[in-house]
């Protein structure tokens, strides 16, 4: 109790809770608690699923844009980047990527063969 106690007394200045319900926040962690269950556990708990930290990781943030209704917003600014990164770099100053590899790396001469020792 006296740890408690202290720990209050310490930290007074921060704790100005009428501060924050006046405009209506909430003052419990139940509402982060929810906030978990549902973005996190209901995904993740599902059964038989199994999941990696990476595969994890991956999917919670797509749930999380779809649940606060940032989805659509979210999936223009992708189809975008993807756009960015998969056809325009292909065609960087004009000339397809492609044919700037085959005509750096490739010749019309064959290699020499080795000479046998």
């Amino acid at each position: 109790m006296d740890t408690c106690a202290r720990s209050l007394l310490n930290n007074a200045k921060y704790l100005k809770y009428d501060d924050y319900l006046k405009p209506g926040f909430p003052m419990a962690t139940g509402v982060i608690e929810g906030a978990c269950r549902h973005l996190i556990k209901d995904r993740m708990d599902i059964t038989g699923a199994r999941w990696t930290m990476r595969g994890a990781e991956a999917v919670l943030p797509l749930g999380s844009l779809y649940i606060s209704g940032d989805w659509d917003e979210y999936w223009q600014f992708h189809l975008q980047q993807e756009h960015k990164r998969n056809h325009l770099a292909l065609y960087f100053s004009g000339i397809p990527l492609i044919k700037q590899v085959v005509k750096a790396r490739c010749s019309n001469t064959p290699p020499p063969l080795p000479i046998p020792v």
